[in-house]
């Protein structure tokens, strides 16, 4: 449990981080202590440095510790009355038939595309917030992301050590303890056998904050391989498995190799993306998270997660020959 807040002068508050908080993010535990404040509003906090851990200013991806004092400045939600609104039933039903396992520590769901992981930036709800809606008996947290577009497996924890244990996993970059397959429809014809693709990856900020991913050697090692499965209409169908976990790492790396994912309008090929859609009806990003295998307790407790591929991506392919 939280320790009391501490008042302090203009209206903020200190809170002591508790032992079950040890490990947790500082814009996760933000959330928990802003209810309705949505994530946008949380970082800007953060980067203005209205929020303090320990006298100090800190970045929202921080990692707190036991007896951390947190200073968290007064805030006004917007809308207020949108705090306690319920995400639509649509979503609700379609999360709720899209989960693929749940144990007693974890939850995996077949995210469908155009949903985002978690909320923020004009999206009032997301995987996390109507997951959190649909199970409130459950401590749910996000273990990782997928861009809003890209469909397929999503893991959630229910339990904060198996949360800290898959998340140091998930840092372990190289050969780490943790394996990511995605399927991918890549534009034109990609030799056969396996393709890997070293190169680092630098984030950036586009003008109105839009993040935008480039091949840089200032950037974070980043290790992808692309593996072809078979050659469909002219395009190449393949699995990528994924050794670091970059923002649009898949996507990127496709695009520095000369085939970019279809159907992507970020980095992709539109003159092709057009082409692809009105032949075969891709109208979204074909890329798609397909499993996941990890070891918890230590190595001891194997999982292998699958999220087979979505029915409007079958037809894709099938519409290819």
């Amino acid at each position: 449990m939280t320790q009391p807040d501490t008042p302090t002068s203009g209206g903020a508050r200190t809170v002591r981080v508790p032992d079950d908080r040890a490990g947790q993010r500082l814009d996760n535990f933000l959330l928990g202590q802003l209810k309705g404040a949505p994530r946008s509003l949380v970082y800007k906090l953060v980067r203005s440095g209205q929020v303090r851990i320990n006298g100090g200013r800190a970045k929202a991806e921080r990692k707190l510790e036991v007896g951390d004092e947190v200073r968290i400045p007064p805030v006004r939600i917007e809308s207020p009355q949108d705090a306690g609104r319920l995400p639509p039933k649509g979503l609700l039903a379609a999360l709720e038939a899209s989960i693929v396992f749940e144990d007693a520590r974890l939850l995996a769901i077949n995210k469908p595309s155009g949903i985002a992981s978690h909320g923020g930036s004009g999206i009032s709800f997301g995987v996390i917030e109507a997951m959190r809606a649909l199970r409130p008996r459950d401590t749910l947290e996000l273990v990782h992301r997928l861009d809003r577009d890209t469909s397929g497996l999503l893991v959630l924890s229910k339990k904060r050590s198996a949360l800290s244990e898959l998340q140091r996993l998930l840092r372990e970059d190289h050969g780490s303890g943790i394996e990511k397959r995605y399927l991918a429809l890549l534009v034109g014809r990609m030799p056969g056998g396996t393709m890997s693709v070293d190169a680092a990856l630098h984030v950036g900020l586009r003008q109105g904050g839009e993040r935008h991913v480039q091949v840089n050697a200032a950037g974070k090692p980043s290790m992808s391989h692309f593996r072809m499965l078979e050659r469909r209409g002219g395009q190449s169908y393949c699995e990528v498995r994924i050794e670091t976990g970059r923002t649009h790492q898949i996507r990127v790396h496709a695009q520095h190799i000369g085939h970019p994912v279809a159907g992507d309008d970020k980095y992709g090929d539109a003159a092709a993306n057009k082409r692809l859609r009105e032949q075969v009806g891709l109208k979204r990003l074909f890329l798609h998270a397909f499993t996941l295998e990890f070891a918890l307790d230590a190595g001891k407790t194997p999982y292998s997660l699958n999220a087979p591929l979505v029915p409007e991506l079958i037809e894709v392919l099938d519409r290819l020959g």
